[in-house]
């Protein structure tokens, strides 16, 4: 009975992300998306508010998808395969996903070539 008290109060005491006040959240997307924002028409500098409340969006998004990322795949682990399954019924995201994986390849496969060559006159 004693350890299930000091569960409960331990488990109380710790702050959820919806408990934490708007103020004391760290921004992470802020500056992305005020490019972002600009770049689809907004303002040079959007309102505040309209960032973080894109902000909470984005945030709710990647949450919920990582969740459902981790219910497919293996317990624990995210592969891109899992990201790949979840969206595949949305054409255009399922497309800029595919398009930005390959574009990562090329880039990959860029540097491999130039570290080759680099390595290879410096010798």
């Amino acid at each position: 009975m004693a350890e299930e008290e000091a569960a409960r109060e331990t488990f109380e005491d710790e702050e959820t992300e919806e408990d934490i006040p708007l103020e004391r959240r760290k921004k992470i997307f802020s500056k992305e998306l005020r490019c972002m924002m600009y770049g689809f028409g907004d303002d040079q500098n959007p309102y505040t508010e309209s960032v973080d409340l894109l902000e909470d969006l984005v945030i709710e998004y990647v949450t919920e998808m990582t969740k459902k990322a981790m219910e497919v795949g293996r317990p624990g682990r995210i592969n891109v395969e899992d990201i790949i399954f979840l969206i595949r019924k949305d054409p255009k995201k399922y497309s800029r996903v595919k398009e930005l994986l390959t574009m990562n390849e090329e880039l990959r496969k860029a540097r491999k070539a130039f570290d080759e060559v680099k390595y290879v006159s410096t010798k």
